[in-house]
């Protein structure tokens, strides 16, 4: 006898995710699309046919199990399906399996070393780190991530941690640059640098286009870098001086 593949048999395949709900003693679970639950729950994605993969409520995902509508009844108090599948999303425990949590991780650790490298100088040589050094220092911490706290506050941690212990001589910091370019190349130029500046203290068009400016110190490479390709090694970028940002400042921006 053939089998009929409905959806449901199908949900066995890839790129589900599962949110799940426990109520009235039983479990609850929608099938979503993958990314896509902490995209509404933060609202970046409003659209609930981007997020909701099939509008029906299971007792298990994974074997096609639909929910009985009295037992939906009788936990939720209502027969409103779409009032129920929305409360589940909103409500419920998002599933991710073994491999999608550590790359979760894995990620993260990347991002929080990132951030890190971004904002912080050495203070003795007065220039960024490089990213795999952070790495290696928050291995040494043996620091471990919290996947429910953003990357920022982590880095945050990370940055007290390394000055607490001195693992990694590290200060947070911005950089004062005075960079010059050949005036032909200043407007162009500027469009593409004015992303990576913090702050623009001043400027001036003449022969050449000069401006000083505040930057991260992770800006620094790619900022010489485009100065160096662009004006084909006539510009010049040179480093006034590097500001420690205040302890009290637990803001990465």
């Amino acid at each position: 006898m053939a089998h009929i593949f409905t959806p449901i048999n199908q949900l066995k395949l890839t790129n589900v995710s599962i949110v799940r709900l426990k109520k009235g003693g039983k479990r609850f679970e929608i099938a979503c699309y993958k990314n896509k639950v902490m995209e509404w729950r933060n609202k970046v994605e409003t659209d609930l046919d981007e997020v909701i993969q099939i509008q029906n409520v299971f007792t298990n995902v994974s074997k096609g199990q639909v929910a009985a509508k009295e037992d939906l009844t009788k936990a939720f108090k209502t027969e409103d399906l779409d009032a129920i599948i929305l409360e589940i999303l909103k409500k419920g425990e998002l599933q991710v399996g073994e491999k999608e949590r550590s790359n979760q991780i894995e990620t993260m650790y990347r991002d929080i070393a990132t951030t890190v490298a971004e904002k912080c100088i050495n203070p003795e040589t007065k220039r960024p780190y490089p990213v795999t050094m952070i790495e290696k220092a928050m291995a040494d911490l043996h620091f471990s991530v919290n996947p429910n706290r953003s990357a920022k506050q982590q880095a945050l941690d990370v940055i007290r941690e390394l000055q607490q212990k001195g693992t990694l001589p590290i200060a947070r910091a911005q950089m004062r640059l005075r960079i010059a370019i050949p005036g032909k190349d200043g407007k162009r130029l500027k469009a593409k640098m004015q992303p990576l500046f913090a702050n623009t203290e001043d400027e001036d068009w003449g022969d050449d286009y000069e401006v000083i400016c505040l930057i991260d110190p992770g800006n620094y490479r790619q900022i010489s870098e485009l100065v160096d390709s662009e004006t084909k090694g006539r510009g010049r970028v040179e480093v006034l001086n590097v500001n420690d940002v205040t302890e009290g400042d637990e803001r990465l921006e």
